[in-house]
């Protein structure tokens, strides 16, 4: 069954009366190689499990389960679980798993459980906008060891993941990021490859996750509200930044802080890459302590 025609498609969705919900971010890919790329890029090992994150009506589904040795794919839409089952029928035996779950809901952890006692764990998503940050964090925040995160997401979105400190697209989501792995652009996709069409262009990102994290800080808590103040009021200078989110530290001790690490206390938040944030954050951790 080919899931990317458009014809399959409308007739899939007239079947089940089913219709592309906004609210949902559904945009269906209509074009197979970009479907190929995509699940090609989500592990290294087809031995891997993928925990595909809203797949619709299953058209990447269908090819990483012909690549994979599990997919686990989350749909909080309810009206399309009979859809999968129909869609995913021809897929290898027992290959997949559609769990009807708001992903920000569900424990991953025990839903994944036996996926990571057999072996490494990915994560694929055509993420809409509005839900990329919330989900991306919550991924991330998990402390679960995937492999790889493989996200579809608007192009603007993509620029800011993988920024460079110093950038304008850098910011509290790429210093956060750049804690727990390294973001690659991989390719573009452009809103005609989709029905209905956006009305932005995607790109196809892929978050290779530290083994072992390059810089820990001392407190983890500290580290995020760092990263936060600075970039709050991006357009101070990071000495004032820090002192509207952290006023219980003087300014001028906070202005010492910066200068021992370093810096010039008229630099910006955005100048700092994730090694600063952690030496500035462990500073500030210990002046808290006393």
């Amino acid at each position: 069954m080919n899931l990317t025609d458009i014809r399959t498609i409308k007739d899939i969705m007239s079947i089940y009366n089913i219709h592309f919900r906004k609210e949902f971010g559904q945009n269906f890919l209509t074009n197979i190689s970009v479907v190929e790329d995509i699940a090609d890029s989500c592990s290294d090992t087809p031995e891997a499990t993928v925990l595909e994150i809203g797949p619709g009506i299953g058209v990447l589904t269908q090819e990483l389960a012909f690549r994979y040795r599990k997919v686990i794919a989350v749909e909080i839409d309810n009206g399309l679980i009979p859809v999968l089952r129909y869609t995913l029928q021809d897929c290898p035996e027992g290959v997949v798993d559609v769990v009807h779950a708001d992903v920000m809901k569900v424990d991953l952890r025990e839903l994944l459980r036996p996926a990571f006692e057999a072996g490494k764990v990915s994560v694929c998503a055509n993420l809409p906008y509005y839900i990329t940050t919330p989900i991306l964090m919550a991924l991330l925040e998990s402390g679960l060891p995937f492999e790889y995160i493989t996200i579809m997401i608007q192009s603007e979105v993509a620029d800011r993941l993988c920024a460079n400190a110093g950038s304008k697209e850098y910011g509290a989501i790429t210093a956060v990021l750049k804690y727990y792995g390294e973001a690659q652009k991989l390719f573009k996709v452009s809103a005609g490859n989709f029905i209905p069409a956006p009305k932005v262009d995607s790109t196809v990102v892929r978050i290779k996750l530290h083994k072992e994290k390059p810089y820990v800080p001392k407190d983890e808590e500290t580290l995020f509200r760092t990263i936060r103040a600075a970039f709050e009021q991006r357009r101070k200078t990071l000495p004032n930044a820090l002192s509207a989110g952290f006023s219980e530290i003087p300014k001028d001790t906070l202005t010492a802080i910066i200068e021992e690490c370093g810096h010039r206390p008229d630099i910006r938040g955005e100048r700092l890459d994730i090694r600063d944030f952690v030496a500035l954050a462990d500073r500030i951790f210990d002046e808290k302590q006393g």
